[in-house]
């Protein structure tokens, strides 16, 4: 009897002291979860501690876009009017060549061929031209997308300072979303805040 009254008192000791960890671990876990799942009041509702940017539509407006796009453009542009212009002087070339064939122009057939070879390379080291031209363009480009970024992420964390959000997503288009509330969209406060702080760089 003596021996049941005391395993009866073990097990009443043990549940008492399991129900006290689970009384504060769970305490302790919703004061966590008040802490990180805060909540912005305005004068409607209360909101999560997260936005939203539409990320085509910051680029749109974005001043550090539309210059680096606007390198890119002429660069490309100027490259492409440089290619052009070596394919015509090559072309024409080309065709002078043919032309003083089917008049029987040159003196001898090694003075042809000599010809014929110096176009053959002229022909390879425009395609070759023409292949590192596109690299370097692709390499810039590559930069400029690093450095659009670079700016963006560097932005984000000023004008998330102090801390607003635990979270921002981005989306382009529709893509990612099937719905958003209007309510989470900062894209219009982010560009205001980045054009504020972009310095066109001088010419």
């Amino acid at each position: 009897m003596k021996n049941t009254n005391y395993i009866i008192n073990g097990i009443l000791t043990v549940a008492v002291i399991v129900l006290f960890i689970l009384h504060f671990s769970e305490g302790k876990r919703n004061k966590v979860m008040s802490n990180n799942v805060s909540f912005r009041s305005d004068s409607t509702r209360s909101l999560l501690p997260m936005a939203y940017i539409r990320t085509d539509s910051l680029l749109n407006s974005y001043k550090l876009f539309a210059d680096l796009n606007e390198v890119s453009m002429r660069e490309l542009e100027n490259h492409r009017l440089d290619i052009n212009q070596r394919k015509q002087r090559f072309e024409k070339e080309v065709q002078d060549f043919q032309q003083k064939i089917q008049l029987n122009a040159f003196i001898t057939q090694e003075r042809a061929n000599q010809e014929g070879a110096r176009l053959e390379k002229t022909r390879n080291d425009l395609e070759k031209y023409a292949a590192q031209i596109e690299q370097s363009l692709s390499e810039k480009q590559m930069r400029m997308q690093q450095q659009l970024q670079d700016s963006v992420l560097s932005g984000l964390k000023l004008f998330n300072t102090p801390q607003k959000y635990q979270i921002i997503f981005s989306n382009i288009g529709t893509d990612n979303f099937y719905y958003a509330d209007d309510a989470y969209d900062i894209t219009k406060e982010v560009v205001e805040f980045l054009n504020t702080r972009y310095t066109p760089a001088k010419e």
